[in-house]
């Protein structure tokens, strides 16, 4: 493919004034900082209901607020950016999450705090694909990598760290700081934005006046987005399809879903760029980094949950578990980023989703209820590491093949996939546990009829050991409860164990997909991302 001379491409002519990875930096302290608020609050849940007095069921909300508000705003931020503007965009997306954080800091009651969550899941949902997308337009295509490493430590290390964050903070202080920590960010965020990025010139810009809003099409995807995702967040707690609740809300969501697609690939100005989907390319692409987001958010629930359920860990260490691979990702990702500028991006995410392959089926060896806390480190770094072998690459194939002007669209609906596979993953792996837990439990309680020999041999032994300092009848119950307790100990490792296979299968399937994704010269990037 070839260009002539004397025709130069605008778009790859332009360049920032300020320095790239100034920019690099600036626009990722704002994602980051909106990452970490997806996370952080999950530990705090607890005190927050006990300090606003409400139930711990009415306190999950404080998390299904934000990722429904947060979920709609995501695929729409490409059309709102042809109207306002990417930089104005971006600005107001910082000012409404910081002044949202000071109101969720100083909520009093729990519908005020529900209200503030909503607002700051809006201001949020434009912080990542905004980052990406100005990473995108700022770096040329083989600095892209190690550009996207920058901001994967947003994506991929601020959910790893949230938990334990959240945690020391709430133990050590209050739950408040979770949020009111946002606002030196946040205000030192907008004064760098406003200072530092510009809008390139090949963006296009319309008016009110110039675009037709399709409010029909923002209404589907309004009530579809967040119909979804309340199923999802509350579907295993409800007892899923049990719930007329859970059915009529998965009713009404897939249908505002497909006609939302109907609708459109058939109107003139759509406010979602479902035609992108049209690109293979950009179609895997989405597709991998959904697998992205369900692998990587559920297994930062497996590991604590297992750790802290079944081992009797604090919070805090089961937070040191994740962080140490949090701190080798770190390091990784600006390594992974120079690759990318010299290897084809579908070997690199090959090796990441083999790896991650690799990881899980071991996981299925290595869970069991006397690993050590070395053990569970070393587990969660295989789990956990390969994933920036697959974000940045990923991240990068999404645009080969669109026209730059593309990007802020490509972005928001990276971003969207993105999160909806970790509220579909976490969601996944909630309700596998749950489910194989019992089928393990009923398998093994058929070992403990009270003919079973062995059931007898070790109730009669346990008994006797008990019965040291207890009365007779009192040993007995005891050596009952004991045994069933370690009875339902072992059924839930089993379902952790049959989690991490079913993720091993997943995994293995997107690296058989990653050889279909289209070939990429990362030396020569420039006329592959313009060409369409």
């Amino acid at each position: 493919m070839s260009a002539a001379p004397s025709s130069p491409n605008p778009a790859a002519a332009w360049t920032p004034r300020a320095n790239p990875w100034l920019i690099a930096f600036v626009v990722s302290l704002a994602a980051f900082m909106e990452v970490l608020d997806t996370s952080i609050a999950n530990v705090a849940l607890p005190h927050i209901a006990g300090n606003l007095g409400a139930s711990s069921d009415e306190s999950t909300w404080v998390l299904t607020s934000y990722l429904v508000s947060n979920a709609i705003v995501l695929p729409i931020t490409g059309w709102l950016v042809s109207l306002v503007g990417r930089k104005r965009f971006f600005l107001g997306c910082i000012s409404l999450f910081t002044v949202s954080s000071l109101l969720c800091g100083i909520a009093p009651t729990l519908p005020f705090l529900l209200l503030a969550r909503v607002i700051q899941g809006a201001g949020g949902g434009g912080l990542q694909p905004m980052a990406q997308a100005i990473l995108a337009d700022t770096f040329p295509p083989k600095l892209r990598g190690l550009a996207f490493s920058i901001y994967g430590v947003t994506a991929v290390v601020a959910p790893a760290i949230g938990p334990t964050l959240g945690g020391w903070i709430t133990d050590n202080y209050t739950w408040r700081w979770i949020f009111l920590m946002n606002l030196p960010v946040g205000i030192l965020a907008l004064f760098l934005v406003f200072t530092f990025v510009e809008d390139p010139p090949f963006l296009k810009r319309t008016t009110l006046h110039e675009s037709k809003i399709d409010y029909f099409g923002f209404g589907l995807l309004a009530v579809g987005i967040a119909f979804l995702q309340i199923v999802l967040d509350k579907g295993q707690e409800d007892d899923w399809f049990g719930s007329h609740f859970i059915l009529t809300l998965s009713i009404i969501s897939i249908i505002c879903l497909v006609s939302l697609v109907i609708w459109e690939l058939r109107v003139k100005e759509p406010i979602l760029d479902i035609r992108l989907f049209k690109n293979i390319n950009f179609a895997t692409a989405s597709l991998m980094m959904f697998m992205v987001g369900a692998a990587s958010f559920s297994t930062t629930v497996l590991m604590p949950q297992f750790l802290q359920n079944l081992m009797g860990y604090t919070a805090e260490s089961a937070g040191m578990v994740l962080s140490a691979a949090a701190v080798i990702l770190l390091i990784e990702l600006p390594l992974v980023g120079q690759l990318a500028g010299r290897i084809q991006a579908r070997y690199l995410m090959a090796l990441g989703w083999g790896a991650l392959t690799i990881a899980m089926f071991y996981s299925t060896h290595r869970v069991d209820l006397e690993m050590s806390f070395a053990s569970a480190t070393w587990l969660r770094i295989a789990q956990y590491v390969p994933m920036g072998f697959i974000f940045i690459p990923a991240t990068m194939v999404a645009y080969v093949g669109l026209p730059q002007e593309k990007s802020n669209a490509v972005a928001g609906l990276i971003n969207f996939v993105r999160n909806m596979g970790s509220s579909v993953g976490t969601s996944a792996v909630t309700t596998i546990l749950a489910r194989r837990s019992q089928f393990h439990q009923v398998a093994l309680a058929s070992h403990t009829a009270l003919s079973d020999p062995n059931f007898q041999n070790s109730t009669a032994s346990l008994a006797a050991h008990l019965g040291r300092t207890n009365g007779g009848s009192q040993a007995q119950m005891a050596a009952y409860g004991q045994l069933y307790g370690a009875m339902q100990s072992q059924a839930s490792a089993l379902s952790y164990i049959d989690t991490f296979w079913i993720l091993g299968v997943a995994t293995g399937t997107m690296f058989v997909l990653s050889f279909l994704l289209r070939k990429n010269n990362p030396r020569k990037a420039d006329s592959q991302v313009l060409a369409h």
